[in-house]
Order: structure tokens, then sequence, then C-alpha cells
């Protein structure tokens, strides 16, 4: 019998992360973070105390959080999202610019104290969905659902089942719902939330509760912030129609801008996807920053409002953090 490709991959790189955690302690690779130059847009997303891997891989714990902080204000320069874009960049040291996607409330609480403390600039992307009567994002109570939720839903006359994986997988196409929502407008979103809703507490509110507007004020309030936007609905831009995706983009900044009393010029795609169509609209509403996960088109890097962004890894050390922040890659 064969073994898979990927085995060997997954065992050399899990090598590799083991001998820089090794030679960090023995501080034999501490120049290599010093010496190196450039610059790397990070985005984070929930923040909370403990089981951080709870419900999905983008939550990171406060004590790791605040640990790579203090990394980073010892070897790297951080700068604001505006200074990124400008390339206010230091020659001395490789520049950082950290992001938060989705609008957690966790990042007021947890976050924006240690950005203050640590006296270091983040911006973060938010949606409208508290203006549209909401307090969670309708993927985060797809998440506590399946660990929560009931063996089998009915939803839209079809029935789903919960599959070995704990997702909803459709009794007679055997797609899964996730990835049917994903193609839908927001009203199909919504009608599942009601459906899900009372399990939600069943979770710690640091897992999915949203900012409030009062949140979203204060935080713009400070000196270190940023405030984006998210979209509205937290909807694929690039997978509903170009007449909704428009409409969420208009509304998100006009929401944003009304609660901060800031020109909101900042988009973060959800999940990292556009398409050309939703990156023109977002020109014509005023946006100026683009933020993806990875270009999607061959001439997005010529695109001075794109700019890619690398996603923190709740599974790896910190050490191995940092030299995925600087080489861009996890290998």
């Amino acid at each position: 019998m064969s073994v898979p490709a990927n085995i060997g991959v997954r065992f050399s790189s899990k090598l590799k992360g083991l001998s820089r955690d090794t030679s960090w302690l023995f501080g034999l690779n501490q120049s290599f973070f010093r010496k190196s130059r450039g610059a790397r847009m990070l985005v984070y997303h929930g923040i909370c105390v403990h089981d951080h891997l709870r419900f999905n891989t983008l939550f990171l714990k406060l004590k790791t959080f605040e640990s790579q902080l203090q990394l980073y204000k010892k070897y790297f320069n951080l700068v604001s999202l505006d200074h990124f874009y400008q390339q206010k960049f230091s020659n001395d040291k490789f520049n950082i610019c950290l992001t938060f996607d989705d609008g957690f409330a966790n990042n007021y609480k947890y976050v924006l104290p240690l950005l203050e403390q640590y006296q270091v600039p983040a911006a973060f992307f938010i949606t409208g969905i508290r203006n549209a009567d909401y307090d969670i994002l309708w993927n985060d109570i797809m998440s506590i659902s399946y660990r929560y939720g009931p063996s089998k839903i009915v939803f839209k006359n079809e029935e789903f089942v919960k599959g070995k994986d704990k997702k909803y997988i459709s009794s007679s196409t055997h797609n899964r719902l996730v990835d049917m929502l994903r193609l839908t407008e927001f009203e199909d979103k919504a009608a599942l939330i009601e459906i899900l809703n009372p399990f939600k507490n069943r979770a710690e509110s640091d897992y999915w509760l949203q900012m409030t507007e009062e949140q979203i004020r204060t935080l713009s309030g400070s000196k270190w912030t940023t405030v984006g936007s998210h979209g509205y609905y937290h909807n694929d831009l690039a997978r509903i129609s170009v007449a909704s995706a428009k409409e969420e983009i208009i509304k998100s900044k006009q929401y944003l801008e009304k609660i901060t009393g800031k020109e909101i010029k900042a988009l973060a795609f959800p999940y990292g996807s556009y398409s050309k169509e939703v990156v023109n609209e977002a020109k014509n509403a005023g946006y100026l920053e683009l933020l993806a996960t990875e270009f999607l088109f061959p001439d997005d890097a010529i695109d001075p409002t794109l700019r890619e962004r690398l996603t923190i890894n709740p599974l790896i050390s910190n050490i191995n953090q940092i030299h995925a922040n600087i080489t861009g890659n996890y290998k």
C-alpha cells in the first residue's frame, strides 16, 4: 500500500516547526527575525480565553495573542493600515500590519485593551449585521449547531442530517448546507438563523457575539484603531448577484460612517472572495483600500487598492507563526 504524498509533506513540516522551536530555545534563530526586511499584513478573527478550537480553527487564545504582541513589539515595526498602504515602512525591521475580521465583541473586550497597553495599531473589519437586528453571523451559528444543534433539521422543505464531520448534509442531494448557503442571499441565511437561534446560547458569547454599535463607536475612538467594512450581512460578495453585492458594499459603509463619524475607506472581502465586478463596485462606492487573503486574478498585484493578507494559524507555535509572517507561508 502506498503512502499518501501529503503524509510526508505534513511530517516534514512538523519537523521544521520543531526545529525552529528548539533553535529558539538556544537563541539560534533570533537573528533571522532581526535581520528580516519587508512587510506583511496579517488577519486575525476571534480571541477567547480558553478552548480556542472549540468551533473552528480561526480563534486564538488571549494569552497566545498577547505573547505574539510582545514578540511583535520586540522584533517588528507595527504600522497602521493607512501607513501600510502608504508604504511608510521601517528599513531597519520587518513591518507588520494587524487586522481583525468579523466584528466579534471579543475583539472589543480583549484586543482593544492590549492594543492600548502595548501601543499597537490595528484595523477592524465589521459587518452591518447589528443594524439588521442580529447579534450573530450566519456562519458562526452554523458552527455552533455542529456541536449543539439537532441531528436533523428541515430547511426550505428539505431534510438535512449531520454527517460524520457533524456538518448538515442534504438527505436527497448529499450537498452540504453550509456550501449551499454560501451561494444564497441573506434571506435564506436569516431563515436558518431563526431555526438554529435557540442553540447559540449553549456556547459562551465570546465565541459568537457581535459588537454593539456603542462598542464599535468606542473602538473607533481609539488612536490605535481603524474601522473598515466587512460587508453588511457577511455574504460571499462574489457569489451573490452584483446588484446585491453593490447594495451591501454601500449600506455597510453608510452604517459604519454613521456610527463612527469617520470616513470608511477600507473593505475586507468576507471569506477573501471577490470578483472583478465586486472590486469595481467597491471602488465606485468610495473604498480606497480593498483587502483579500490572496489575489484571485493575474493583474491584482498591480492594483494599488488591493492587498493580500496572511491568516493567523492557531495550530502552530508563536515562533513558527513569526517565521510564517516573514516568509509569507506555512512551509
